[in-house]
């Protein structure tokens, strides 16, 4: 997974982001949610600072916990 910027908000650290890349470049942060549930956007509008359906996405092993 790419290095997400943190002032987006939640969705770098959610288990249920996925980052998709344009053609011209641009990343776009996907919520996966969003495929099962129609209370979340396919792509929220950043940051978000509040939403029902995070969950924190586990650290790599090995890496430090913050």
């Amino acid at each position: 997974m790419p290095d997400l910027d943190p002032r987006a908000g939640l969705c770098p650290s959610c288990l249920h982001v996925r980052p998709v890349t344009s053609a011209r470049g641009s990343l776009f942060l996907m919520c996966a949610r969003a495929a099962n549930d129609p209370r979340f956007p396919k792509y929220p509008r950043l940051p978000v600072v509040r939403c029902p359906g995070y969950e924190r996405r586990p650290a790599p092993r090995g890496a430090p916990q913050a």
